[in-house]
């Protein structure tokens, strides 16, 4: 069910088994697991079903590293979270991105992927992928079209990958209807974590507090916290929950908002396909995007290139991805922006600040880039191409010094001090984009496919101000089994605290070169089964599903409690539409 935290009465005091901070994919598959499992639990999300500008503002901070956004567009403070602007890829990390590599400071994980590989399984479902195949033969057998065929590879050191496409499942939406129904689940909007309340040796959470926007507050009781707010909110949580432990929770060793990363994307060169050589679908991201020509079964797919594990080793370079990269007539003008809006307007995605009337007023004002570029996204005619360039994304490093800090003067309505991001590259993601460029150059001139004039290489050199981030916030509470080196442990247990756990992309010891939301949902599908096991609850079987026959038979474990006395959760005001 879903209640309007600013009905609730002033001072209240919730009870429950599993506390879980934060409504985006981590949370909400975490909810729906515990709800499947029969496990009483409350979820506590910031802001309402759809964005406002009040609960944007508490995102806002500073910049204080490499040019960089992570507010505004990039995050989504409301019911779904991220994937409310998720562009919906979805591929595995590879199985050398969760080992350690001598060449690459503070990587690996502490399991491989044959650990995680049941629950990117279990993904396919909730992401609303097709097939769990990710092998470029199949899919291009499965496509059949003559103009979505793979390249020949001739140097050996480049292979290509497929990623599929969730359509995107925006989780505030597609899920909303099962837990508004569920019995266990009771998810409190306009709901914000103020402190996380811990005992006075630091070691156990009480409670934490919670505050809305119009002036209450109440707090929650849960034998079991899970923090799910994000790569850049997680780490702020910690640190400003610092009046039993004056450098915040689970910061013994100053590793909390240490080691963020994102993945840097960057162009390079010209791209002139030979005379005769048709464009190929599968490796254009403007026409492999979401596009059902690049199809089968139902399923979306793209496919990228990149390095193999042979010629990293042999390189001493991080992971990567690079595919080719059209430019439409009238792109990057405030027209076709504008028609790219109403587009993502029509897809649900989270657009801050943008007016559907501005828009169209935008587009009537400039007819002919409009036009025309719209007419090149739907026909896709080649002859409005203006140029080709080569686009890459590249694993970050995990630098300590690259961090999520708190402000010492500036902050949010709450009196909560507001975030500073400093994003840091170094030399070794330079020279991998240079090195992956050159790799695939080579292998189009090789294939006969197209010359490629790349621009100068980046090594060396201050970053352009063409880098861009992916808006892939990781690493701010990294996963390591010693308290010295990850802030929290293999199960996402914060070191030190008995009953509070992380979830989401934070907890990344590295990043590989692939998107992080399926790696997200298999995450909190496994802390979801460890959870359940922690809790011992005995009509749940394996995989936290609870059987037929046992649902029909569940024990109801009585009335949420609420203020000093038990009282019916129905006498909470629950709602399905915006007050």
């Amino acid at each position: 069910m879903f209640i309007d935290t600013r009905t609730v009465e002033q001072n209240t005091v919730i009870e429950t088994t599993v506390c879980i901070i934060g409504a985006g994919v981590a949370g909400i598959t975490l909810a729906l697991e515990m709800s499947r499992a029969g496990v009483e639990t409350c979820v506590l999300e910031s802001g309402g079903f759809g964005p406002d500008d009040q609960t944007r503002d508490l995102y806002r901070g500073e910049n204080i590293g490499l040019p960089y956004t992570f507010a505004d567009g990039s995050r989504s403070r409301y019911f779904g979270g991220s994937s409310n602007c998720w562009g919906g890829w979805c591929r595995p990390l590879d199985p050398w991105d969760f080992e350690k590599r001598d060449w690459i400071a503070h990587s690996g994980w502490p399991f491989g992927l044959d650990e995680l590989a049941p629950y990117y399984a279990r993904t396919h479902e909730l992401l609303k992928l097709g097939p769990q195949n990710f092998d470029p033969a199949y899919w291009e057998r499965e496509i059949g079209r003559h103009d979505v065929r793979r390249l020949p590879l001739a140097t050996g050191d480049l292979r290509d990958t497929v990623a599929q496409f969730s359509p995107p499942v925006r989780f505030g939406k597609v899920y909303r209807e099962e837990l508004s129904r569920s019995t266990r689940v009771r998810v409190f909007l306009h709901a914000n974590v103020l402190n996380i309340d811990a005992d006075a040796q630091g070691t156990t959470i009480s409670r934490v507090r919670v505050g809305t926007i119009s002036g209450r507050r109440l707090s929650v009781n849960a034998r079991i916290f899970v923090l799910a707010t994000g790569g850049i909110e997680n780490a702020r949580l910690l640190l400003a929950s610092n009046d039993v432990q004056a450098h915040g929770l689970g910061n013994a060793n100053d590793l909390v908002g240490r080691y963020f990363m994102d993945h840097p994307r960057m162009m390079s060169g010209r791209v002139r396909f030979r005379p005769g050589v048709a464009r190929n679908k599968l490796y254009d991201i403007k026409y492999h995007y979401q596009n059902a020509a690049v199809s089968a079964h139902g399923t979306k797919i793209s496919s990228q290139f990149a390095p193999t594990q042979a010629w990293m080793e042999r390189e001493q370079l991080l992971n990567s991805r690079v595919w080719i990269y059209s430019k439409w007539y009238g792109e990057g003008s405030a027209g076709s922006e504008a028609l790219i809006h109403c587009k993502e307007a029509l897809m649900g995605k989270d657009q801050p600040g943008r007016s559907l009337k501005r828009d169209i007023g935008t587009m009537v004002a400039h007819p002919l880039h409009t036009v025309g570029y719209g007419l090149a996204r739907l026909l896709q005619l080649p002859a409005l191409i203006t140029d080709v360039t080569l686009q890459a994304i590249v694993e970050a490093v995990p630098n300590p010094d690259s961090r999520v800090t708190l402000s010492a003067d500036k902050r949010d309505r709450f009196g909560m001090p507001r975030v500073r991001v400093e994003w840091r590259l170094g030399e070794q993601v330079q020279r991998t984009f240079d090195r992956t460029f050159q790799l695939f150059a080579q292998e189009l001139q090789t294939a006969q496919v197209a010359d490629v004039q790349l621009d100068a290489p980046l090594e060396g050199r201050a970053w352009p101000a063409k880098l861009e981030g992916t808006w892939h916030h990781m690493g701010t509470t990294r996963m390591h089994d010693s308290p010295r080196e990850g802030v929290v442990d293999r199960d996402c247990k914060v070191h030190g605290i008995s009953n509070l756990y992380v979830g989401g992309s934070s907890v990344f010891p590295t990043v590989g070169a692939n998107f992080p939301t399926i790696t997200i949902a298999a995450l909190s599908l496994r802390l979801a089964g460890h959870l359940v096991r922690q809790l011992d609850l005995p009509s749940v079987v394996g995989d936290t599903r609870v059987e037929a026959a046992n649902s029909a038979t569940m024990p109801n474990q009585g009335p949420s409690q609420v203020g000093t006395l038990p009282i019916a959760a129905s006498t909470l005001t629950p709602f399905m539409k915006e007050p």
